[in-house]
């Protein structure tokens, strides 16, 4: 599928910029600059945050990265989240940069609980509920068909938000990078 990168050296990026930063505004930085070092012409350095509304969760996200079959972004929130991870025909890594995130599978009775440098795996076609409790801030992936997605990532926003201004800087920041990518030969 045209896949460029790869969870392991993503975690490895993640896990580097934990140990050698001080604060959360610095291991996003330090994310950023590795990836756009490791990954030239595949990462997006103009930092635009935007909210995002999905599965009843609300967070905040830089798209770092986005085409047909992949996405990176930087996710999370300050203020503690809870909601529906999704089930899709893709497969997702949440790698903790800040913070902690819990979550739980239909018929656990305990729940897993990640920290900075740990990476939640969701598998293609699982689903969790999730919980950030305080703060979390994290380096996320997605492998797969991205445009499938876009149903879950932007309901919330026609069915309960109605923050059309967020909805359209999503589209057109997707869009753009996702025609770049296509420019490139990356699907």
């Amino acid at each position: 599928m045209g896949y460029i990168f790869d969870p392991q050296t993503l975690q490895e990026i993640a896990i580097e910029a934990i140990k050698s930063s001080s604060s959360t505004e610095e291991i996003i930085t330090r994310v950023e600059q590795s990836l756009a070092t490791r990954y030239p012409g595949h990462i997006n350095v103009n930092r635009q945050w935007i909210f995002n509304n999905a599965g009843g969760a609300m967070g905040s996200m830089i798209i770092l990265h986005a085409s047909i079959t992949e996405y990176v972004i930087i996710f999370g929130t300050p203020i503690g989240t809870e909601g529906h991870t999704g089930r899709f025909l893709v497969d997702d890594y949440f790698t903790i940069l800040a913070g902690e995130q819990w979550s739980f599978g239909e018929g656990d009775l305990e729940r897993q609980v990640f920290k900075p440098g740990d990476q939640h795996h969701l598998r293609r076609g699982d689903a969790k509920a999730y919980k950030i409790p305080e703060y979390c801030w994290a380096l996320e992936y997605a492998r797969g068909w991205i445009p499938l997605m876009l149903p879950f990532g932007l309901a919330d926003t026609l069915f309960s938000t109605l923050d059309f201004r967020n909805l359209l800087r999503t589209l057109w920041l997707y869009a753009k990078l996702t025609v770049t990518q296509l420019l490139r030969g990356k699907i």
